[in-house]
């Protein structure tokens, strides 16, 4: 390389820097444009030294592994976790046993169906022409990840996720008929949702995630960790499964017009603008306000997942205005907050104030 000496001469008046010629009139100049590229020769060879300006970046591009996860949308896997977390929770607190790896298996199964059934989503809302370029899920618009590959995970998550339940009816104790009816109970909605008759197209949508995230996922905990048959866990859920239909209402109310183009009804179709904002405070709201009349019932430890309300003022306000673009993901923030303290506040409950887990 030529040395610093070499690169500045002086001659005449005029400064010669490396290969290009600048009057010294122009380095006083206020108006020259500054170099954006910097090229030295090197003495002992032709070829140029290129030092890259700071305008040229390099963005590495997703590997494959990147590209299934954001395909999987694991942001939602909150609306499975709780429910099973909450089941898990008020089996222990009736049979006073905890079996740590009964729980895991039925996290791997419950999380096994709930992504496939978003890639199972993602799948049939590109093949029927609702996803496009101003959608939410842009895996296959985008071409991330090809038709064929969305379908080959979907089908495999779905193999682990009745590997988990096979697993389950061997380590627990509940009756095989009885996970299995629940079990495929939940699969069978996870997929018809928009596969086979395709529930979401048919304003039933929200009916089958109401079934699938709350009741059926927090009964099948219940049986799993060793629970008996009844029906108290059901009503347990409910906050839980109505959170989720916020989450569920949100994406649907703010894709109404391309859902509406794309010949699909959904509950927010239905019922119009004014009556599906309505519908979202109703499905926000009304948790907190069963924690609060159980906080004031049997426990005062309800009030820790009440004083989330706190954080969902904004988001209905948000949504009442229209701004709705990130309105799911924030929604699903709030289900796992409310939901984790929902489960301490179970856990914290003596067994003997909780309403119906003891005859």
């Amino acid at each position: 390389m030529a040395s610093t000496d070499s690169n500045y001469q002086s001659l005449n008046g005029e400064k010669t820097l490396l290969n290009g010629t600048v009057g010294s009139e122009d380095l006083n100049s206020t108006h020259h444009k500054p170099f954006e590229t910097i090229t030295l020769t090197d003495e002992s060879s032709d070829s140029p030294v290129h030092l890259p300006s700071k305008t040229e970046t390099t963005k590495k591009p997703p590997g494959l592994l990147e590209k299934y996860v954001v395909a999987l949308r694991p942001w939602s896997f909150t609306a499975s976790l709780t429910p099973v977390a909450l089941g898990s929770c008020l089996a222990y607190k009736v049979v006073g046993t905890f079996n740590i790896w009964v729980f895991l298996t039925t996290c791997l199964t419950a999380l096994s169906v709930h992504a496939a059934g978003n890639l199972v989503n993602t799948y049939f809302d590109f093949v029927k022409g609702i996803d496009s370029k101003k959608s939410d899920d842009r895996t296959l618009v985008d071409q991330i990840l090809q038709p064929n590959d969305v379908a080959t995970l979907g089908g495999v998550l779905y193999f682990v996720g009745c590997l988990g339940f096979a697993l389950l009816t061997i380590m627990s104790t509940a009756k095989m008929e009885h996970l299995a009816l629940i079990y495929f109970g939940g699969l069978s909605g996870s997929f018809l949702y928009t596969g086979g008759m395709g529930l979401k197209y048919i304003a039933l949508g929200d009916v089958a995630i109401f079934l699938t995230f709350g009741p059926v996922t927090v009964l099948f905990a219940f049986l799993s960790q060793g629970g008996p048959l009844s029906w108290t866990p059901l009503l347990y859920a409910l906050p839980l499964a109505l959170n989720t239909c916020a989450i569920l209402h949100s994406n649907n109310t703010r894709d109404m017009k391309t859902d509406t183009d794309a010949g699909i009804v959904t509950l927010a179709i239905c019922i119009g603008e004014t009556a599906s904002v309505i519908l979202f405070a109703l499905l926000l709201f009304t948790p907190f306000i069963i924690f609060i009349v159980f906080s004031m019932n049997y426990s005062r430890w309800f009030l820790l997942p009440a004083a989330v309300v706190i954080v969902t003022f904004q988001l209905e306000r948000q949504f009442r205005g229209g701004d709705r673009k990130h309105m799911p993901t924030n929604v699903a923030k709030v289900n796992l907050k409310m939901g984790l303290l929902y489960v301490l506040a179970c856990f914290l409950t003596p067994t003997e104030s909780l309403p119906g887990l003891v005859s």
